[in-house]
């Protein structure tokens, strides 16, 4: 078992930071700091501290749906990467919690 450390991202899909997509923005951060993983997840429904419910409707093309977006690695290594995640989020939850890595690859060679 090994210690880790996993940062959680809560924003809106369709979140921009100088016009580029927030998101995306922060997966090539991510990659280029080198961070072990990385996950994205869109939830169907939510909300945040302006209250406001986001969500799909049937007949909705298009919906700002809530994005988690995690990553996990080396306490040292998210620490850096946190201040250069936070110049790209402009509103959101982002946040960390101390995690004991039980398996991580593959268990065959």
């Amino acid at each position: 078992m090994k210690k880790a450390k996993l940062l959680k991202i809560y924003v809106g899909e369709a979140t921009k930071h100088n016009g580029k997509n927030v998101v995306q923005l922060i997966i090539k951060i991510f990659r280029e700091y080198k961070i072990a993983g990385v996950t994205v997840s869109r939830g169907i429904m939510g909300y945040g501290a302006d209250g406001i419910i986001h969500g799909t409707k049937l007949l909705e093309l298009s919906a700002d749906l809530p994005v988690i977006i995690e990553a996990i690695d080396t306490a040292e290594n998210i620490e850096k990467v946190i201040p250069r995640v936070l110049e790209v989020v402009p509103k959101g939850l982002c946040f960390t919690v101390d995690v004991d890595v039980h398996f991580y690859g593959s268990k065959t060679k």
